[in-house]
């Protein structure tokens, strides 16, 4: 099947722009072509035209192109394609209709509930794929053995396909659905996805509603329980809706597709590349598994042309485009993810974990207060860089372009209004001047200022930065450019435990060559390749590619002997369904494999891991398979730091992946020869060192094996590769690019301020930040910590003040700079090295008990004060106190909510002070109706992976130093600090001034708003203009009060900071500098600063949105959000759980406020319904929207929602909630949001108002229903002033770029 003896083969990459097409010759030669996807002119469709042009001109014979394609000479046909992708990105698939369970028509509105930008006030969600709703009246619960619920009727027993129990409690009423879908029918929707809950497991309703939908004419019916049968239903559910949505136009392209050709392609071998980088046949390719269809192929290319099976050296994929860089990793197995997110749609299927992030050759350029920042924002193809002469922004492009790094007369003249001209050298070169003219500006104006912050920092005067010239400019974002794209390379091979250095770094794309002997050497990788068909890479990678059949299906088994011989039945079940199917596309046995995963966990956790036995032969304790536990162990230890030896390993799901070997094997050579390199001219390219002479080569004309010195560049067709100073390239005998990269000569670096080193730095200590995470997350072993990331990391100077924090939680942000610099007045000259500190106390900095944090300072030889300090906050599932949980709704004092420490040294001369901390931790229950510490292991284990985190921050920061110097890096330190002050000051300078233009007013804003039991939280700002200065003074604010809504004076410094990065609205370093133009009045004895013993709890999670509500009341910047965490808990001697839950976000100027989404101070995720329906005695009866709880107006605030829960079991239900009195208010005429409420639904029928913070007993059969807090609206209905909602349209790749595990794990660490 690899090679068709006498005919041509055909692999092609059907891009946004461009069509690749690879060709395999009858005679064993090969040929790449490369033509513009659209071009209506000159063709219908470009791959049919690829293969039309190859077919005639190498077989002499005349194909017109007004005629179906003859197919007698083709072999096959290979495709990659971005249909799905850009069907998704453009919302231009098929009218879709959703049915699902009754009580849940907005399931997949809500989500996970979180926001997708942190600091975005506007929160932008993607449109969900459908376009109407059925709600179905069926519902099936997993049956409990415990379950105390009273039986009024005999319910229908059923087993789920995992082998669990499952009660019928409302069977299928198919006539009313039959009525449903004739009306969607009739309204010309004809492809429908259905989403019932359970169906992973048990999908009888499912079957028959697609039974129905299938006998009424719909053309398009994707079940969830067929398209991905994996437990949790809003992930399955986009899945589904995905499938829907996007397969009808995968067929509608396929039905255009082979129109072109004679006889519909009825008698060749059509194979499309899916999402897991594995073929499959043309009328088997759907949408769910088609978004990463052309990724996916030049995934494959790399990693079969790039690693050898020899020296087993991992390698990194690097995919630089025109709007994004794609980056993956490969080390002799493909790496999958099985839910990730492609333009803000979360789908749940394998595809290949590729990273993008937002930096390409078309990311945009800006100097924002004093920093140079590339992207996210791109020029795109229209109106594309500045040298496409259509009036386009400067781009990375341009930056080489100016650098002499791109060769206009290499480059085809397609630029222009008539795409007849060269690139244009001369607009980037005006624009470059008119920046760079900026940036000497700003650094003349501003130098003073900064030496002035830096001198204070410092005993030294730095001098002023000499003046920059547009090369500096140039190659300065191209160094922060390529410190961007680190970053995400770092996070994907660090995450993993694996050494980033240690890897080859194998690049193909457009963009790629120009920057990889930096970006390898930034990384310390030693060795680039780039294939000979870069350019075309993922085209040649469909045709080294396999078929793949790929069969999951769901398990409840634990991995033990007794289900062993059931295992081994499924599994033999599935690798005979994998080869049957292979079978039957013509694969001979010796051309199939098949390969077992189990998707296992620790019980209790919710850590899974897809793992193949690989490696790891059958024993007497294992299936017949292989050792999967073994496996399990080994690689959980290697990615987690730890294992938990005591814990049953459950397997969540069974997957098989069968591989049909039919790619093709490259047996093109180069030609050897004896001759030296001779470049074709010689130009001047701009380096570190300045300009230096450059030799220009042709690849095609280089001999293999002879060695090209660096500065060089090497063109091609399709790419252009850089080969720096102290690098090295060599033609391989295949044909291919080796760089060796050589070290850099890294020029000194001073104090003085240098706006390049500065964007730099920001990177690098974010970079810290981040892998201190890294590191806490693998070695921690509570569920908070290692699952939910509910902690932040940081790196502070040695006054304590912030310098970088990540990730930005916002009830973190700012509030551990208050604990370290308490450390420091507190301990000053008692800290040594080796000490370390645990610190909780609102009095310290604190800002609930829960949350711990450690505190390393970092000492340098020959200083004697910490140079530096690094610092992890985590949230402790326990500390004692009088509930479980330790955030009890009704603690009237400190002690009640657990163990207190305020300069605990929990590390003293590098001994763990394991004995004392334990003491401290069981000293709650010496308190009336406490308790220590309920989970003391749990504890023990996050302050040791705190401290581990705190040693690897320590540790890079040392690094840092022995780089640049103790001097520099702290120059440096105070430099990010004040860019972050600056860009504060220019947005109070910006609001004075619209104030002043608005109204004649002083420049003096206030605002009150109440808690409610009454308690005003008032604020008064008095701005200085011409400072760009401001004080908030909270005098007049409430008392201290009675329970635990007092928050800690660092708490308000949080909601402050989240604050004036909102309103600053651009990417900005979080640190101590964004305060420093702000003075902070807090009345001592208030609810913002209460006294040492007051209870905190609440004030945490309810207080700080209310002081957020009140500061953006003031500036008039949004209506107020929900203004509620609707904390919710429940638990018993077995089992406990909490969540918050979403309400509806304030409208503003422009814009409506989001319905059932968290807002500010917290973006939780929640737990999904299958899942909490598995694990904990409750059943969730209803959880939707809230009708007409947000305010109305010209723009309305977002709506609330509403969740019931019915209970099994005997609970106490803990409630800690705001906003039931007091309503969120609107602005500018906009009504107020409607108030919340708790309601109880008892089982003898009886219905009780909770109020708003209450912990109350629960009986079986009780039900708690949940309705939360709209959204303030915004502008009065008929005011034309007050402007309403933009209609602007952004191409959703534009705002939701990213995309891959990495980014996965950022969202997570910021939904908490």
């Amino acid at each position: 099947m690899a090679q068709t003896k006498g005919k041509f083969d055909f692999a092609i990459d059907r891009g946004g722009t461009f069509t690749d097409v690879f060709a395999r010759l009858p005679d064993g030669r090969e040929r790449v072509l490369k033509l513009l996807s659209r071009d209506p002119q000159n063709y219908k469709d470009a791959p049919t035209e690829g293969i039309r042009r190859v077919l005639e001109e190498e077989s002499g014979r005349l194909f017109p192109r007004d005629q179906p394609v003859d197919t007698a000479l083709i072999g096959w046909i290979r495709m990659g394609t971005t249909v799905a992708t850009n069907a998704l990105l453009e919302r231009e698939g098929e009218r879709t209709a959703l049915l699902v369970t009754k009580g849940f028509k907005d399931l997949l509105h809500i989500g996970t509930q979180a926001r997708p930008k942190l600091f975005d006030l506007e929160v932008a969600v993607p449109d969900v794929l459908y376009e109407e709703v059925i709600e179905v009246d069926e519902r099936v619960v997993l049956c409990q053995d415990d379950c105390q619920l009273p039986r009024k009727d005999p319910k229908r027993v059923v087993t789920g396909s995992t082998g669990d129990s499952l009660e019928v409690w409302q069977e299928l009423d198919l006539d009313k659905v039959e009525k449903d879908l004739r009306g969607v029918l009739s309204r010309g929707i004809s492809s429908i996805a259905v989403l019932l809950l359970h169906s992973y497991t048990w999908s009888d309703h499912e079957k028959a509603v697609g039974s129905l939908a299938r006998r009424l004419g719909f053309t398009q019916v994707s079940l969830s329980s067929e398209v991905m049968p994996m437990v949790r239903a809003v992930p399955r559910g986009y899945t589904v809706c995905a499938d829907a949505y996007l397969t009808p136009k995968i067929h509608q392209y396929l039905k255009g597709f082979t129109a072109g050709f004679k006889g519909g392609l009825k008698d060749v071998d059509v194979l499309f590349m899916q999402s897991d980088g594995g073929l499959t046949p043309m009328e088997q390719f759907c949408g769910s598994r088609a978004v990463l269809s052309g990724p996916a192929g030049g995934v494959v290319g790399y990693a079969i042309t790039s690693y050898s099976q020899m020296e087993k050296k991992p390698v990194i994929g690097f995919d630089m485009g025109g709007t994004s860089t794609d980056v993956s990793r490969y080390a002799g197995q493909y790496e999958h993810v099985f839910e990730a997110t492609t333009a803000g749609v979360t789908l749940q299927a394998p595809q290949l974990d590729i990273n993008t992030v937002a930096a390409g050759g078309g990311s945009r350029l800006f100097f924002r207060s004093g920093m140079f920042v590339v992207g996210p924002e791109s020029a795109g193809a229209h109106p594309g860089p500045a040298c496409y002469r259509k009036g386009g922004p400067l781009t990375v492009t341009d930056a080489n372009l100016a650098l002499g790094r791109l060769l206009p007369p290499f480059f085809p003249k397609i630029f222009g209004p008539a795409e007849n001209e060269p690139l244009s050298l001369e607009d980037t070169m005006t624009h470059f001047h008119r920046l760079t003219e900026e940036i000497n500006s700003f650094l003349s104006a501003n130098q003073t200022q900064a030496n002035r912050a830096t001198n204070s920092q410092n005993d030294m005067v730095p001098n002023s930065q000499s003046t920059m010239s547009v090369e500096d400019v140039a190659m300065g974002f191209i160094r922060v450019a390529n410190e961007a794209m680190c970053r995400p390379i770092r996070a994907l091979t660090q995450a993993k435990g694996h050494d980033t250095s240690q890897h080859v770094l194998a690049c193909f794309g457009g963009a790629g060559g120009q920057h990889a002997c930096s970006i390898a050497r930034a990384l310390g990788m030693k060795t680039v390749f780039i294939h000979k068909y870069s350019g075309v890479l993922s085209a040649y990678g469909l045709a080294l590619a396999d078929v793949v059949e790929e069969v999951q299906e769901p398990c409840s088994l634990k991995y033990e002997q007794q289900c062993f011989g059931e295992l081994d039945r499924r599994m033999e079940q599935l690798c005979r369904r994998c080869r049957d199917t292979l079978s039957a596309r013509s694969f001979s046995s010796g051309q199939i494999s098949t390969e077992v995963f189990l998707h296992l966990r620790y019980e209790g956790t919710d850590c899974a891991l897809m793992v193949t036995a690989d490696g790891y032969p059958r024993n007497a304790h294992s299936c017949r398979a292989g050792d999967f536990s073994s496996a399990f162990t080994k690689r959980y230890l290697k990615e987690f730091g730890f294992t938990i030896p005591d814990r049953a390993i459950m397997v969540d799901d069974i997957r098989v992946r069968g591989c049909g070997k039919s790619g093709i094997n490259s047996i093109h050579k180069s030609k050897t020869g004896h001759k030296q390199a001779k470049p074709v001219m010689m130009t001047k390219c701009f380096f570190e060192d300045g300009y230096m002479d450059t030799s220009v080569y042709l690849w095609e004309e280089l001999p293999c094996g002879k060695s090209i010195q660096g500065p060089a560049i090497i063109i091609d067709k399709n790419s252009t590769i850089l080969v720096e100073p102290s690098c090295e390239a060599c033609l391989t005998e295949d044909g291919d690019v080796c760089l060796a990269v050589g070290s850099d000569s890294q020029c000194a670096i001073g104090t003085e301020l240098n706006t390049v080193q500065l964007s730099i730095f920001s990177h690098r200590f974010m970079s810290i930040a981040e892998q201190m995470g890294r590191v806490l997350q693998r070695t921690s072993i509570s569920t908070n910590i290692k699952e939910r990331l509910d902690f932040s990391c940081a790196v502070f100077g040695p006054d304590g003040g912030l310098v970088s924090n990540a990730p930005h939680i916002p009830v973190h942000l700012g509030a551990m700079q208050e604990t370290v610099q308490y450390q420091i007045r507190s301990l000053g000259n008692e800290l040594r090295e080796g000490d370390v500190i645990l610190s909780n106390h609102p009095c310290a900095g604190g800002s609930h008990l829960p949350d711990l944090t450690v505190i390393t300072p970092v000492f340098r030889k020959g200083v004697k004060r910490p140079v530096f300090f690094v610092a992890s906050r985590g949230h402790h599932a326990d500390i004692g106190g009088i509930t479980p949980g330790s955030m009890p709704p009704h603690s009237t004092s400190l002690q009640q909510e657990g163990a207190v420490f305020v300069s605990f040294k929990l590390v003293t001369g590098g001994v763990f002070q394991e004995e004392a901390v334990t003491e401290a931790l069981m000293a709650p229950a010496q308190h009336p109706g406490c308790s220590g510490t309920r989970n003391l292991h749990d504890n023990l284990s996050d302050l040791r992976a705190q401290v581990a985190a705190n040693q690897r921050g320590s540790q890079l920061v040392g690094e840092l130093i022995d780089c640049y110097g103790l001097d520099v890096v702290q120059a440096y330190m105070g430099y990010i600090q004040s860019n972050a002050e600056l860009a504060v000051r220019d947005m109070l300078r910006e609001f004075a001034q619209r104030r002043r233009h608005q109204t004649s007013d002083s420049l003096e804003v206030e605002s009150e708003d109440f808690m409610d039991d009454g308690t005003p939280i008032r604020l008064r700002v008095q701005i200085n203009e011409e400072e760009g200065s401001a004080v908030f003074d909270f005098t007049g604010t409430g008392t201290e009060v009675w329970g635990n809504c007092n928050a800690p004076r660092a708490i308000t410094l949080s909601a402050l900071i989240y604050c004036l990065r909102c309103m600053v609205g651009q990417d900005i370093p979080l640190n101590q500098g964004c305060l420093k133009p702000i003075k902070v009045i807090v009345p001592p004895g208030s609810i913002l600063q209460p006294s040492q013993n007051a209870a905190v709890v609440g004030g945490n999670v309810l207080t700080s949105q209310r002081v957020v509500d009140v500061i953006f009341k003031a500036f008039e910047v949004c209506s107020a959000s929900q203004g509620c965490m609707n904390n919710i808990s429940f638990g018993s001697e077995r089992v406990g759980y909490y969540e918050t839950v979403a309400g509806g976000a304030g409208a503003g100027p422009g814009w409506h406020g989001r319905s059932g989404v968290h807002s500010h101070m917290t973006n939780t995720r929640i737990t999904d319904p299958e899942i909490l329906e598995k694990r904990y005695p409750v059943i969730l009866e209803h959880f939707s929207l809230r009708p007409g709880s947000g305010g109305s107006g010209k723009c309305r605030g977002g709506d609330g929602v509403v969740r019931k829960l019915l209970f099994r079991n005997k609970v106490v239900l803990s409630v800690l909630t705001e906003r039931r009195a007091i309503r969120p208010y609107g602005l500018k005429g906009g009504e107020d949001g409607a108030a919340g409420l708790n309601l109880l639904h008892r089982a003898d029928g009886r219905i009780l108002n909770l109020g708003a913070k209450t912990s109350v007993s629960l009986e079986p059969g009780d039900m708690f229903c949940l309705y939360t807090p709209g959204g303030g609206g915004f502008g009065s209905e008929g005011d034309p002033k007050s402007g309403g909602p933009q209609g602007k349209r952004r191409r959703l790749n534009e705002v939701f770029t990213e995309r891959g595990s990495v980014f996965e794990y950022r969202m997570a660490q910021e939904g908490v």
